[in-house]
């Protein structure tokens, strides 16, 4: 909670597992009563903000690391999502980000959700700090 801008019942992280300047680590176990969850599975909206939040937890640690508060930030775009399956409540997902361009404010990042060995969501985002 303290490297996201986001509050329940908008949170879609757990914890941050790892972080380096190229990539995020967090992880999310699928709640019945999560906003998102819907027939017992967590939904497509819920993936996408989950890889967005995990990008957002990388900016928040670095500006903790700098005593700052997490800015806010803004999907510009999202580009080649590929949604392979959805996960059931109860279940922990791993989603890593890796940035791959930033220009000032503007960052290009590819997320990854994990299941165990499988891959249950891919993008790539534009993303504006405020």
């Amino acid at each position: 909670m303290k490297y996201i801008p986001q509050a329940p019942p908008f949170v879609m992280i757990d914890h941050l597992q790892a972080h380096s300047e190229e990539e995020t680590v967090t992880d999310f176990t699928i709640r019945d009563n999560h906003l998102f969850v819907e027939n017992n599975v967590f939904t497509e909206p819920g993936l996408i903000e989950n890889m967005a939040q995990t990008a957002a937890a990388g900016t928040g640690w670095k500006a903790m690391k700098e005593s700052s508060m997490p800015p806010v930030g803004f999907i510009g775009a999202i580009k080649d999502l590929n949604i392979y399956a959805l996960p059931k409540v109860g279940d922990t997902i791993i989603t890593r980000v890796k940035t791959l361009h930033q220009i000032m404010n503007a960052y290009v990042v590819e997320g990854k959700i994990m299941q165990e060995d499988r891959v249950l969501a891919t993008a790539e985002f534009k993303i504006f700090l405020q």
